[in-house]
Formats: structure tokens, sequence, C-alpha cells
């Protein structure tokens, strides 16, 4: 399924440059396709979207934490495929200096792969027991302790960035890689009600109010593809 071509607010694409494409899976259950969109609308890049449906059985397996690696998204861009959303994250800021996906800072810098590194390979207890559905809300939902240490540490990254950088985003007034890597933690907050502090709230509202997050979020409410494992209910 393809979509209309996006092109950032800050687009540095050179005019008549053939649009690159970013090959994703399920707006509403795959974080690493919303990661690897984020990443591409910071860069400024002229992107065509195709989605790979649910029931290809790749994208259902990356979805059900069932695979060794995650090969979607992948950006294809001057002759180039680019998988895993770190090494296109590091391929764009290369590509498009001028986008700032870093801070300038070296230590500040040093800190924003730090922290998106550690969203990339860790917290699997979140991810297995709270997955990112958009389509739904989930009150009252329990939360055990494996998953309580994982939003602490959270919460604790966010809080130390935020004190540090000023906010309103992790690394100050401008968005950044850091935070395309933990917007699909946000909406995961959102969808099972969690509790957080004053402050980490107001980074959450602040992610989800960005007008690519609401654009990726409308698009994904209107996706009929249902997986059914990811469809978790609350049981006593």
């Amino acid at each position: 399924m393809a979509t209309a071509p996006h092109t950032g607010p800050g687009a540095v694409t050179p005019p008549g440059t053939p649009p690159a494409t970013l090959v994703i899976s399920s707006r509403n259950y795959s974080s690493w396709s919303l990661r690897g969109w984020l990443l591409v609308r910071l860069a400024g890049l002229a992107c065509d979207v195709r989605r790979v449906e649910s029931t290809d059985a790749v994208a259902r397996a990356e979805l059900l934490l069932q695979t060794a690696s995650i090969r979607i998204p992948w950006l294809e861009h001057e002759g180039l495929v680019i998988w895993d959303v770190l090494a296109i994250a590091e391929y764009l800021h290369e590509r498009f200096p001028a986008a700032q996906m870093m801070p300038g800072d070296r230590a500040a810098r040093a800190r924003c792969r730090a922290i998106s590194g550690e969203m990339h390979a860790g917290f699997n207890a979140l991810r297995a027991s709270l997955p990112v559905n958009l389509h739904a809300f989930r009150p009252n939902f329990p939360i055990w302790s494996g998953v309580r240490a994982d939003i602490s540490r959270i919460e604790e990254i966010w809080r130390e960035c935020l004190a540090e950088w000023g906010g309103p985003y992790l690394f100050g007034a401008r968005l950044s890689v850091a935070d395309a890597m933990y917007a699909p933690v946000c909406t995961r907050f959102a969808t099972y009600d969690v509790t957080l502090d004053r402050v980490c709230e107001a980074y959450k509202a602040a992610i989800l109010a960005l007008p690519d997050m609401r654009d990726w979020t409308d698009e994904a409410k209107q996706e009929p593809d249902e997986v059914s494992e990811l469809e978790v209910e609350v049981e006593f």
C-alpha cells in the first residue's frame, strides 16, 4: 500500500531529486516503522512510503518479536538499501547534516547516541507486555515488576535529559534522533494509561502532540488489519 510522498517542514532534499522509498509494516502495531518514518521526517527527505501487509511472514514475525533481527523498516535512497533504525538514523544524519538530527554539542551528541542505543537494544519486558497498539486504550492494565523497572529507567532517562538540556524535547528546543526513538514509548504509555510523574507526562504529551505523530496516528486508525496476538486484554 503506497501513500503520497512526505516532505518535512525543514525539507533539505534538492529539487528534482528522485524520492526515496521507506518500506514499513503496520502503522498501528510497529514501533520500528514509526521510528523510521519519524527519522525520515526529521531529515526532511522527500519519501514515498510503501507498506508491507501484516500478513507478510517477515513483517508478522517482527511484530510478534519472533525474529532475531528487525529488517522493516528499510530505506531505499540513491541506490542504497539501509535497514535497522539506528543505521537509518546515522545515514540520514551524515547525508543531511543541515537537518541537525543530532545535537551540535559533543557531550549532548554522545548522550543522544547512548540513550538511543539503550532504547534500540533494551526494555524487552516493556516491548513484550505493552505492545504498541494505536487503536486501543487499556486503562487499569496490569503492569508487572519487570515492566515497571523498564518504565522507571525510561523516566530516569527523560528526567535527566529534560533537566540538563531544558526541554521541551530530550535535547532542548529541537527534536533529535532520541525523540524519534522514544516516541513509540509515549504511545505505549498512552495506550496502557501508565502513570508518570509531572515532568515525564509533559514530555509524553509534547511528543504525542507533534503534527507528525498526529498524522501517523490518524493513518494508523484507518488500517483495517488486526493482529489478534497483539490485541491483549486485561485478565483478572
